[in-house]
This record gives structure tokens, sequence and C-alpha cells, in this order.
């Protein structure tokens, strides 16, 4: 793994907004990110925490306010993405590995061995040669994670990973982002699922109307959130 120095952080959003065609998704938005406790987004649909997400991420460009990582703008090589629905490309599995290290500067005599190496890690050695999508949902999943593995990236952001899979598949997907947390790579994860969230978070950034209603840890949240939608949230008051 990379050197995750924690003087690259914290992540701080200072009033950040997002609008598009007239309309505001995100606004005001305030949030500082420490680098070793895993965070998780939770909030209703139509919150804006995949706005949110991007926006960190620098998918999106923020319309109002900044974005900073340790005082400086994001360097896009400290990050990773993965996806609800996993991006991959017409080729095989290590193949896809290959490519995103290679898109990333990493001299050809590495990439096969950090590849292998990846798919190791995520379980998948056995698959390094078949075309990436042809394998199952939950596999293609952890090639994508592998990928994003591979990259050694300070901050991983996550949105939705195990939406489409089985409880099985989804809890080897959870298994994979604690070890790769574990390593110490910053996670950002948004997921509806709350026995998840209690399994993974470290703290919650609560999200309602584009707006960060709460960041409390997660225990405290579960327990006795601080605000009244993340009250509403947990008692299924919020669709």
């Amino acid at each position: 793994m990379a050197d995750h120095a924690n003087g690259m952080f914290p992540l701080a959003l200072r009033e950040v907004g997002f609008s598009a065609a007239g309309l505001s998704i995100v606004r005001k938005l305030h949030l500082t990110l420490d680098a070793e406790r895993r965070t998780v987004m939770l909030g209703p649909n139509g919150a804006g925490k995949s706005v949110t997400l991007r926006l960190m991420h620098g998918l999106l460009k923020a319309t109002a306010g900044e974005i900073t990582w340790g005082g400086q703008r994001i360097h896009p090589a400290a990050q990773a993405m993965v996806f609800q629905r996993p991006v991959l490309l017409r080729r095989s599995a290590r193949a896809n590995i290959e490519y995103a290290l290679d898109l990333a500067g990493v001299a050809q005599a590495e990439r096969t061995a950090r590849a292998a190496a990846a798919l190791d890690r995520v379980g998948l050695g056995h698959v390094a040669q078949r075309p990436a999508r042809v394998l199952s949902g939950g596999e293609q999943q952890r090639v994508a994670l592998a990928r994003a593995w591979a990259l050694a990236p300070r901050i991983l952001f996550l949105d939705e990973p195990t939406t489409s899979l089985d409880p099985a598949a989804s809890r080897e997907v959870e298994r994979i982002i604690a070890e790769i947390a574990a390593g110490g790579t910053k996670i950002v994860m948004i997921t509806h699922h709350l026995g998840q969230a209690r399994r993974l978070a470290d703290d919650i950034v609560f999200m309602h109307d584009g707006c960060i209603t709460e960041h409390t840890p997660a225990d405290q949240f579960f327990r006795q959130p601080q605000s009244p939608e993340g009250d509403a949230f947990l008692k299924g008051e919020l669709p």
C-alpha cells in the first residue's frame, strides 16, 4: 500500500453547493473528515448523497464553495471510486486492473504482479483471465474493488456498492471494504442498508433535502440521532 500520510487530511467542504438546470441540489455543505474513521453517508432518496460523493471525488465541480484535502485541492491520483454497477471494460478481469494501473502511470513491469495480487486479495485469482463482464454481479463488484485497491488510493468513495447483490455477496464486499480500510485507506460510503452502516461505519453523515443535518459517531447516531430528520429516518418515517 502507498503511504497514507495523515497530513493529506482533513477532507473539508466549506459552503459547498451544486446547482444544475436552475435547481439547487445540495447547498451550504460543511463537512470535515479525518483519515482514520470509516464514514458512511445515510439519508432518504433524493437527499443529495450521490451528488455530494461525486463532488468530493471531483466527478462534479461545485458551483459554490470549495473542497480541499489537507488544505490543498484534491489530487485525482490519490483517490478511487466504486459505483453501484461496476464499470468494467470488455477485457479480462486482470486486464481491467492493469489498464487502470497503466492510466495511473505504473510501470509495465509492475502492472501484472499488482493486478494479480489485487485479485488474490478479493478471492478472484482463479478468474484473472476470464472476461470481466461474464462474471457474476458480486464477482464484478469485487473486480471493481480490486482495481481500486491496486491503485492504493488514500481515499475510496463507494456509492451503494452492494445494492444489487445477494446477502452472501454483500458480506464479501463488506469484508473487502473493511480490509481496504485496515490498510490505511479512508472510506467514504453511501448505503441504504442500516445493518451494513452499523457494521462498517465509524461515523455517520446524514443528509436530507440537499443539506447535511448531522455528522456524528455511528454508535451515537444509532442510539440517539441529533437531528429530527435522522430520528425520523431511523424510525422509517422518511422514504
